[in-house]
C-alpha cells in the first residue's frame, strides 16, 4: 500500500513543522513507517542535536531505550520454540535465574515480606512479576535512599538490587522484568556480549539527547546509556564488565527497526528472504493478552518519580469509552484509538521518546524516533497523533 505523492508530502510537512522551532518544540526526528512488504515511509528532519548545524538524517543512530524490549522479547520467544526456556514454569526460570529466588516484596510502610509465588517467564514479559522502575514508582526511589539506583548505569547491580513490590502474578507495574527476561536468554546459550556496544561509526552518527526543562525549552544533556558509548567497544574485559540490558539497551537506525516491525505484520517471516524468525503460532501468542485480570492496568496514575526522566502519566493510551486493555509478550493492545488503527494494533516506547505501533489487521506500522526527555513529551506525542492518522487516512 504505497503513499501516493499527496500523503507523502503532507506527512513530510507535518513533521518538517513539529522541527522549525527547535528551542521549544522538536530539534530532530525520524521517522519510518512500514507495510507488509517493507518501506513506505521514511523522513528525517532537524538537525542531530540543538545548536549544531548538522542535519538529522536516515542514517543517525538512537538510543531506543525501552523499544529494547520487543527485541529482547523476539529472542526469549525463539528459545522458547526451541525448548531452551519455557513461558510458564516458574522452577524453569528461577533455576536459569537462581537471584529471583531470594527476591522480598517491598511493602508500603517499607517492611519486606517474603515472595510466595514463583516468578514465571510470561510474568517478566508481561510486567507481572513485582518489579518496577525508581523512575516510575516512588515507593521504590525512596526505598533505594541515600544511595539511590540508577537503570541506565549499565551495571548489573542496579537492577539485581531491587526488590518486588508485590507477590509475581498479583499486579502490574512497569518495570525491569524484560532486563531479568534478557539475562535468561543469555545464560542458556552462554552469551556474553551483545550488539548493545556502538562502534566508531556508529557513535559518530548518534543523535543528541536533550532536555526539556519545566519552561517547555530545550538543551542539550548527557545520554543516560552513558556507559557503552565510552568504553572501547573492541575491548573484551571493557565490553564484559557491562549489564546488556534487555529492557533498555539497544541503540538503532530506525529504518533497521522497521523492518523487525515488517516481520510482525508478516506473522514472523521477512517478506524479501522468506526467512522465518518465529512461528505464527509464537506471534499469534506474543500479540494475544497475557494480562486479562488487570483490564484497566494502562489508567493507574504512573506518577512522575524522577521529572527529569518522566512526566507524570494520568493513563498510558487513551480510547474512547475506556474498553478494557491488555499486555502481550513485551507490549500493549491499545484495543483502539483515535487515529484510525485497528483494535488488534499494538504499541510500545522508548524512554527518550520513540514511539512505535504496529497494526496487523490494517497491515501498517511505524516508528517515531526523537532523544528527549523527560518521557511523554507532549510535543513528540502531537507528532505521533499527527503522523499516524495521516497515515490511516491516506491507506484506508
Amino acid at each position: 500500500m504505497p503513499l501516493d505523492a499527496q500523503a507523502t508530502s503532507k506527512i513530510k510537512s507535518i513533521i518538517d513543522n513539529a522541527c522549525a522551532d527547535q528551542t521549544t518544540n522538536i530539534p530532530g526526528t525520524t521517522i519510518v513507517v512500514v507495510d507488509r512488504d517493507g518501506e513506505i515511509f521514511a523522513h528525517s528532519t532537524g538537525t542531530r542535536g540543538l545548536g549544531t548545524k548538522e542535519p538529522m538524517t536516515l542514517d543517525n543512530i538512537f538510543w531506543i531505550a525501552s523499544c529494547t524490549k520487543m527485541l529482547a522479547g523476539i529472542a526469549c520467544m525463539q528459545l522458547v520454540e526451541q525448548g531452551k526456556l519455557k513461558l510458564d514454569d516458574g522452577e524453569h526460570t528461577e533455576n536459569i535465574l537462581p537471584e529471583l529466588k531470594s527476591l522480598k516484596v517491598l511493602k508500603p510502610d517499607r517492611t519486606f515480606e517474603e515472595k510466595k509465588n514463583l516468578i514465571t517467564l510470561r510474568m517478566l514479559l508481561t510486567h507481572t512479576a513485582g518489579f518496577g522502575y525508581t523512575f516510575f514508582n516512588e515507593r521504590l526511589r525512596d526505598w533505594t535512599h541515600p544511595a539511590g539506583v540508577d537503570e541506565f548505569s549499565g551495571r548489573i547491580e542496579d537492577i539485581i538490587s531491587l526488590p518486588l513490590l508485590f507477590q509475581p502474578g498479583e499486579g502490574w507495574e512497569y518495570g525491569t522484568g524484560i532486563d531479568w527476561a534478557g539475562m535468561a536468554v543469555e545464560r542458556p546459550l552462554g552469551i556474553t556480549n551483545m550488539s548493545m556496544f556502538p562502534d566508531e561509526s556508529m557513535r559518530s552518527k548518534l543523535a543528541y539527547m536533550h532536555q526539556r526543562d519545566p519552561d517547555g525549552k530545550l538543551r542539550i544533556r548527557d545520554h543516560l546509556q552513558r556507559l557503552p558509548l565510552v568504553i572501547d567497544p573492541n575491548n573484551e574485559s571493557e565490553v564484559s564488565s557491562i549489564f546488556n540490558s534487555g529492557g533498555a539497551g539497544m541503540f538503532a537506525q530506525p529504518q533497521q527497526y522497521g523492518k523487525v516491525l515488517t516481520m510482525l505484520l508478516n506473522g514472523g517471516a521477512c517478506p524479501k528472504t522468506g526467512n522465518r524468525v518465529l512461528k505464527q503460532e509464537t506471534i499469534e501468542l506474543m500479540f494475544s493478552n497475557s494480562v486479562e485480570k488487570f483490564p484497566n492496568f494502562s489508567r493507574q496514575v504512573i506518577p512522575a518519580a524522577k521529572p527529569d526522566l518522566t512526566n507524570r502519566i494520568e493513563e498510558l493510551y487513551e480510547v474512547e469509552g475506556d474498553p478494557p486493555q491488555g499486555w502481550g509478550l513485551t507490549f500493549m493492545l491499545t484495543n483502539g484509538g483515535p487515529t484510525g488503527r485497528s483494535k488488534s494494533t499494538v504499541q510500545w516506547a522508548g524512554l527518550a521518546n520513540l514511539w512505535w505501533w504496529a497494526d496487523r489487521e490494517h497491515g501498517v506500522a511505524g516508528i517515531v524516533c526523537t532523544q528527549i526527555l523527560p518521557f511523554a513529551d507532549s510535543k513528540v506525542l502531537d507528532l505521533w497523533t499527527d503522523v499516524e492518522t495521516e497515515i490511516y487516512k491516506s491507506i484506508l
